[in-house]
């Protein structure tokens, strides 16, 4: 039976997220058939720096989601992020010489191959041409203009670029797991198309997805991007300032982070002692929560404080109508919403992945997760939105066998 199947593939610089999903058209929803996790060693704020423990994490997670999903998958969409990525804003026009003069999607394609011969840097290559908004005889407004009647059709458009050896390393890494590149998305993208609402896009959003190594922005109004930008600064940088202010291992700082860190002494329920785990002959202390927020609170104060300025420098600030949401792992952070409001003077709120379906859904509806649910989403125009075709293979036997003798197991520990 044949299926629209997508699998996304989300290189973060402190792990590897893997789906596979199906589409369900009928309910506008996407049921996710498998989901895996890798640890990730060959990144590094959001480039690959090592293509063969990049491949080992891939292989780890899209091993994982196959054997759930029981589908064996070779076609990815691959998120793309890193402080290489740029963008900008490029306005063309073609004119309609048939006789009826009717606009169709060849006319679309014309606008679009124009622009691919813009003149860009020699290591950069255009990674999406996103269409804002489109005038025909100069009214401008329109949407979507098949179908319309003029001479000339204009377009201004999204233009991102990407350094051509990051793409190049990507795909070197997902080829020697084994897999093919269907689709190369920019992150801020993908995570827009999961938890970002129409009604946000028209008002006017700033999506902030807070990863390990890298910020991605992604700004929209009336419907349409309208700036990305990919900051290096993120999550990394919040456990490097605890380990090294408070003299331990990166291990002990994330956990310190993950358990009990704020991003503002404001968000602080109680203050109390927490323990530091000492290193060698040096024995375990104990702090304040408040100090190891204070050390928390300095860096992301800074990350908030960059991103306003680069809202602001892109004449954006005035048109944030519907706030700023949050997403992605370092979102997870107590107290992260509160000093947002605080630095950007706009309403905040954290995003989850909308529209998913049945399946194991429940498991990716976290912020953290956000770009790997928009990933197999796709964007407009893309490669991925015509979806793969695959067939269920009979890979559940495996991991039924694993179950029984997992149940096994517990049955024995339990007669003890």
């Amino acid at each position: 039976m044949k299926k629209e199947i997508l699998a996304g593939l989300d290189l973060g610089t402190t792990k590897v997220c893997a789906v596979i999903a199906e589409k369900i058209p009928e309910k506008n929803k996407i049921d996710i058939l498998g989901f895996g996790v890798a640890p990730s060693e060959g990144l590094h704020k959001g480039l690959v720096a090592n293509i063969g423990k990049t491949a080992e994490a891939i292989k780890a997670a899209m091993s994982q989601a196959c054997n759930r999903a029981g589908i064996e998958i070779k076609t990815i969409n691959v998120g793309v992020a890193g402080e290489h990525i740029t963008s900008i804003r490029h306005r063309n026009y073609v004119t309609i010489n048939r006789e009826e003069k009717e606009i169709t999607k060849e006319d679309l394609d014309r606008l679009e191959a124009d622009v691919r011969t813009i003149r860009i840097p020699s290591d950069r290559q255009i990674l999406h041409i996103i269409p804002e908004e489109f005038s025909v005889d100069h009214q401008g407004g329109i949407e979507n203009p098949i179908g319309m009647s003029g001479s000339r059709l204009e377009a201004s458009s999204h233009v991102v670029l990407a350094s051509i050896a990051a793409i190049e390393n990507i795909k070197k890494s997902v080829e020697r797991a084994g897999y093919q590149v269907q689709d190369y998305i920019l992150q801020p993208i993908a995570s827009s198309a999961s938890v970002l609402d129409e009604n946000e896009k028209d008002l006017g959003v700033a999506l902030l997805d807070i990863g390990g190594g890298t910020t991605d922005i992604a700004i929209y109004h009336k419907k349409s991007i309208k700036h990305t930008r990919v900051i290096g600064v993120a999550g990394n940088q919040v456990t490097n300032d605890i380990r090294e202010s408070l003299g331990v291992i990166t291990e002990e700082a994330e956990r310190l982070k993950r358990e009990y860190g704020y991003a503002t002494e404001a968000a602080i329920i109680k203050d109390e002692d927490i323990l530091i785990r000492g290193v060698g002959a040096r024995g375990n202390t104990k702090i304040p929560i408040s100090l190891l927020t204070q050390i928390i609170s300095l860096r992301m104060r800074e990350l908030f404080t960059l991103v306003d300025n680069e809202i602001r420098a892109a004449g954006f600030k005035s048109k944030i109508k519907a706030g700023i949401v949050l997403t992605g792992g370092g979102s997870l952070l107590r107290g992260c919403t509160e000093l947002a409001e605080e630095v950007f003077g706009l309403p905040t709120r954290i995003g989850v992945p909308q529209d998913l379906g049945e399946g194991l859904s429940n498991e990716i509806e976290s912020p953290e997760f956000a770009t790997v649910a928009g990933l197999i989403k796709g964007i407009p125009g893309g490669k991925s939105s015509e979806y793969q075709i695959l067939i269920r293979k009979n890979l559940k036997k495996s991991d039924n066998k694993f179950k029984q003798l997992f149940k096994k197991v517990q049955e024995f520990f339990n007669e003890l």
